[in-house]
């Protein structure tokens, strides 16, 4: 992460779901050189640990064990956390099968990871964030939320539904000093994509690169997203300037979606 070290979010804590690697991580980096108080929440608090030691020096950070698809688990787990200015909704999961094989359990868990996940740590902050008038909330969906792609549909629905609920709450609380965005990455070099990949050579004679070849087809700039690329978008959502955007699904995918 080449991010300079600056002020600009002093004083502001931020958690991010799902903080323990790939994105993340990026973007918990990301605040932390800007200032910012940061707790990283997720199911491995080894991994939030080993994360934490990796920003030493950066700034303060908290560890904090959640599971997004619990009420119970999202309520206790921010109350620890106390006042929050900004929350990136980031804990997500990815799982491909046909749609005929798609059961109910598959459908469920795309469902109560990456919807219902956004959900009820969105229900957690809001309060604290109506009363204080102001916050940041940015809800990393994908480019799965805006466009449609074979043998994902629960998880292509998830997203869609991300993607309408930040719409939805951006129109509830424009005027209360709180903005709501989704930033929705294409395929990015993160442990999701690598299993992806892992997932198509298992199943098919193509080589790792052939894989990755395809899934760059229909990128135009033909290269995967970093981490930091799409830590950097929402770090600019979070900022002082940025209070005007709101409601909004960005695209950081080289030109996937346009």
């Amino acid at each position: 992460m080449n991010t300079p070290t600056t002020s600009t979010l002093a004083e502001q804590h931020a958690v991010v779901t799902g903080g323990g690697s790939g994105i993340g991580a990026a973007v918990a980096e990301a605040l932390l050189r800007a200032g910012a108080r940061v707790t990283l929440m997720g199911r491995n608090v080894q991994r939030l640990e080993a994360q934490r030691e990796k920003f030493n020096g950066l700034g303060e950070v908290a560890c904090i064990s959640v599971d997004v698809t619990s009420e119970e688990s999202v309520e206790k787990a921010f109350a620890q956390a106390g006042a929050i200015d900004i929350l990136v909704n980031n804990a997500g999961q990815a799982q491909a099968a046909p749609f005929t094989h798609t059961d109910m359990a598959l459908w469920q868990r795309m469902l109560d990871v990456n919807l219902t996940g956004v959900f009820l740590g969105t229900r957690a902050v809001l309060p604290g964030m109506l009363e204080r008038g102001h916050g940041r909330i940015v809800n990393i969906a994908s480019t799965a939320g805006q466009i449609g792609y074979a043998y994902v549909a629960a998880y292509c629905a998830a997203k869609h539904g991300v993607i309408g609920l930040t719409r939805s709450l951006a129109l509830e609380v424009a005027t209360k000093g709180i903005t709501v965005n989704a930033v929705c990455p294409g395929y990015t070099e993160t442990e999701l994509l690598h299993a992806s990949l892992d997932q198509i050579t298992s199943k098919t004679s193509r080589t790792e690169q052939q894989a990755r070849e395809t899934l760059l087809r229909s990128n135009p700039q033909r290269r995967f997203v970093s981490p930091e690329q799409v830590a950097n978008s929402v770090l600019w959502l979070c900022q002082p300037g940025s209070d005007a955007i709101t409601g909004q699904s960005i695209s950081i995918s080289g030109g996937e979606v346009m």
